[in-house]
């Protein structure tokens, strides 16, 4: 019998199995905590309702996974029960089915994971996701370093930065780091004690950690008594583990920290000076005794002296902190200042910024439209800056250039118990006008025939303003907002609950935070303003907060990035429907900073894009890169308008003056005096001649360099090896050391500052405008660069590549001097010398090669 096409030539089924689990409200109720498991190859949710029969209730899709496994026939449900029940959940009979477990979704997903890889995990392993391309750099880059410096120097404890801002996914990758380093001991300190959840979830829930250990204050457990075997992660905050005792000693209980050999030390959340001078800036104006004090301990005291001893030791941990390590690793979002000073060269940097970050998601969407986007959740800034009205601005300005003062205009004062501002009526204006709702900027807007947006009021915004942050200058202007806000003519402002996180008695960090969840709820129904001072503007996540209002004066970028990304949160939905656990609805595509002091934001975008790309050698295109991807909206007190760089770099530079810019060319950021750098000049005799030519150098001594390095590696090396059992004769002949080092380093440091204020000079009497430090070098008169500085071109190009001048921050005085030359130059009609037009130091030396 002849057999039909049909049969001959069967279609392939499409079909695959999965695994599934699912709950209800009424399993819920009656057995709590309970999930089905199932499996299928059909459409899962029409499997599921199915199964419900006549019951029909509504559902929530827990668990949707393939169920092959690598080799072999496939996952069944019977056996994730099974492997449940062999890990101590319990199987509930429920009515006449069997397949029900009392467990999470993370452990039945613990359970396939185990099933599929054919082993078995401790705790709730089963996450399986690998590296983003820039974590797999990160490590990469990092171990190569770590590479190059032991094989310079088997005994070297290599340092490597990570300047990646939040949602880089710092715990995983410094977890893949240590096992890529086959790492036995790693030691996590923080000044951020809040962030320890992420260290401890990560190393529970992902596969590639299992069998690792985790010890914590918070988990408590002996560290004497792990498995030597398996890897020990540590983690503690700087303030307890390096605090000490009334007599100097570090506390007893953490003496087993210096009798370990750390595989590598990683210091999260370390901007080392900068986060303390940012703590201060953000809570200077908490009032509030019992707030000061919580403060204290969250941003201890001994972070100002490790960063002071940092300074005085030469950036050599060993010197100060007593253990042995074999490799450092720091973590920030915002290590603004320690870039500036140089503490770490180009090859000890890897960078993960907010242009990295939007430039990848763009990215994605062009080359893989079809796939999931790993940073489609992560959303885009707005910055919009406000020119007040100049009857507002009037009551408060300050500076040379009469700069808004945001301090001043929102200052308060408390009678009677009540706080007042002390320009109230003004203050009521600025309400009016964030509202469009001001009479005299009405019949402006009606003159022009346009209407700027306001926050407030206009309808493209307001979505995004439903849940926001005000940061005000003092305790009590938060709590004269609240009452102002509260009046009865504001009744705009009466569908709002306003939390006042700096009132007195709401504690710091994560305690700071329950009111404003509880205002918040699902944040769909309801609309809240959340007033603090410094609260909540580090280390905190609340999603819904789509806005910032910038109501005070903040000096540092770091602090005001910080601050700015608390409201750059993913704000999504997973399993919107509850049919679909991969599927992810975005709530907050873009995030907004409103800003009343035009020209200090404006500063302060320009500080953050020229440190967002240290490696960048023309700070204008540096800000350019930034703004592509956090527009920058100005309103005039006439037009809204969009800012390019070259706008933002000219107002940012307003005030910048000879005498200004003379200070950039003394500072000490300029040039690199620590003992990695000293070898390099010692390791090269061109090198030693060279800067035996600079002026002063001759009467140190060629041995100065080999007098600093022996020197304060042999008084690391003692307090390294004897700590705290250093005897009174040992601790006064280690003091008379370091201060013949200290001091001759000193000298080094002085030598080569006043060779690089001789660079200005030269700039000055040349006839060509000059773009970088590479212009410098490479293309201006070298019989005029000697005469006025000493070295040579090809000397000074010598110490530039090996780091003893600083060539990313020598571009940016270079940069600001050519601007101040221009501007000073357009004043008399005359045009800038149109001779150099390149910018980057590969064009400079492709044209010089050509």
């Amino acid at each position: 019998m002849v057999k039909p096409e049909s049969e001959l030539l069967p279609p392939k089924p499409e079909a695959r199995p999965r695994l599934y689990a699912w709950s209800s409200d009424e399993v819920a109720r009656r057995w709590r905590g309970c999930l089905k498991v199932g499996q299928t190859s059909r459409d899962v949710n029409a499997r599921i309702r199915e199964s419900q029969g006549q019951a029909r209730v509504d559902y929530i899709l827990e668990v949707d996974e393939p169920a092959e496994r690598p080799d072999g026939p496939p996952i069944t449900d019977v056996e994730v029960r099974r492997r449940l029940i062999e890990k101590g959940f319990e199987n509930v009979v429920f009515e006449s089915s069997k397949e029900w477990m009392r467990c999470s979704a993370d452990d039945v997903k613990t359970a396939i994971a185990e099933l599929r890889a054919g082993q078995a995990y401790e705790g709730s392993h089963h996450a399986t996701f690998g590296m983003r391309e820039e974590q797999a750099s990160a490590v990469e880059q990092t171990l190569a370093y770590f590479a190059s410096r032991w094989a310079q120097d088997a005994d070297a404890v290599p340092e490597f930065l990570w300047n990646a801002k939040m949602r880089f996914g710092k715990t995983f990758t410094t977890y893949q780091l240590a096992k890529r380093m086959n790492a036995t001991r790693v030691l996590v300190m923080t000044f951020k004690p809040a962030v320890e959840d992420a260290w401890d979830t990560d190393l529970k829930t992902h596969v590639d950690f299992n069998g690792w250990q985790y010890l914590s204050r918070k988990t408590g457990g002996d560290p004497a008594s792990v498995d030597a075997d398996r890897p020990l992660v540590f983690f503690g905050s700087f303030q307890d583990l390096m605090g000490r005792d009334s007599a100097g000693n570090f506390k007893p209980k953490h003496k087993w920290l210096t009798e370990l050999s750390w595989d590598l030390v990683v210091f999260d959340e370390y901007h080392f000076g900068a986060w303390r001078d940012a703590a201060k800036e953000l809570f200077e104006g908490e009032d509030d005794k019992a707030s000061k004090k919580a403060t204290e301990d969250e941003f201890s005291k001994d972070l100002e002296t490790f960063a002071e001893e940092l300074e005085t030791n030469g950036a050599d941990e060993d010197a100060f902190v007593p253990i042995r390590a074999g490799a450092y690793l720091y973590l920030s979002g915002t290590p603004f200042k320690v870039l500036k000073e140089g503490r770490f060269i180009e090859e000890q940097i890897f960078n993960w910024t907010y242009t990295d970050e939007q430039r990848a998601k763009q990215k994605h969407v062009e080359q893989h439209a079809d796939e999931p986007n790993p940073y489609a959740s992560l959303p885009e800034m707005r910055l919009l800056t406000y020119q007040m009205p100049d009857e507002l601005t009037a009551i408060a300005s300050q500076g040379e250039f009469d700069e808004f003062d945001l301090n001043a205009f929102f200052e308060a004062r408390v009678v009677d118990g009540a706080a007042e501002f002390v320009h109230k009526d003004d203050v009521q204006k600025w309400l009016d006008i964030i509202r469009g709702q001001y009479a005299p900027t009405q019949v402006d807007f009606l003159k022009a025939g346009t209407r700027p947006p306001f926050p407030y009021s206009d309808t493209r915004l307001l979505p995004y303003l439903q849940h926001s942050i005000w940061m005000l200058p003092r305790t009590a202007s938060c709590a004269a907002m609240a009452s102002l806000l509260a009046e009865p003519q504001n009744a705009f402002w009466h569908d709002y609950t306003v939390v006042n996180v700096s009132a007195p008695g709401v504690g710091v960090g994560l305690d700071a935070l329950p009111p404003v969840r509880q205002a918040i709820g699902s944040g769909f129904d309801t609309k809240t303003i959340t007033l603090t001072v410094g609260k909540l503007t580090t280390g905190v996540t609340v999603p819904q907060w789509s806005s910032i209002l910038m109501l005070r004066n903040l000096q540092a970028p770091e602090t005001y990035f910080q601050a700015a990304f608390r409201v750059q949160s993913p704000w999504t939905i997973r399993n919107p429907d509850g049919d679909d656990p991969s599927r992810e609805d975005i709530l907050k595509p873009v995030c907004f900073v409103f800003d009343f002091a035009p020209t200090r934001a404006l500063r302060q975008i320009s500080e953050y894009g020229i440190g967002l790309a240290p490696e960048e050698r023309n700070p204008e295109k540096a800000v350019e890169e930034l703004v592509k991807f956090l527009p920058v909206l100005a309103y005039d007190g006439s037009n809204m308008t969009q800012v390019d760089a070259g706008g933002i770099l000219d107002i940012a530079m307003a005030g910048t003056s000879a005498t200004l810019l003379a200070r950039k060319w003394e500072s000490a950021i300029l040039v690199n005096v620590d003992n990695a750098t000293l070898k390099k000049i010692m390791s090269s005799q061109a090198a030693m001649d060279a800067v035996m030519n600079i002026e002063g150098f001759r009467a140190l001594g060629s041995n100065v360099f080999e007098t600093v390095v022996n020197k304060s590696e042999a008084v690391s090396k003692t307090k390294k090896e004897k700590g705290d059992d250093l005897t009174p004769s040992e601790k006064r002949e280690i003091s008379e050391e370091e201060k013949e080092y200290k001091s001759k380093r000193k000298q080094i440091q002085e030598k080569l500052i006043k060779f690089a204020t001789r660079i200005p000079a030269f700039m000055y009497l040349t006839d060509y405008r000059e773009n970088t430090l590479y212009d410098v070098i490479t293309k201006i008169e070298p019989d005029l660069f000697k005469a006025v500085t000493g070295l040579t071109v090809d000397d000074f190009n010598l110490l530039v590549g090996l780091g003893v001048f600083n060539a990313g921050h020598m571009n940016q005085a270079v940069f600001a001097f050519r601007r101040y030359e221009d501007a000073s130059l357009s004043y008399t009609g005359i045009d800038s010398h149109s001779g150099l037009t390149r910018y980057g130091l590969y064009d400079t030396v492709v044209a010089v090669d050509a």
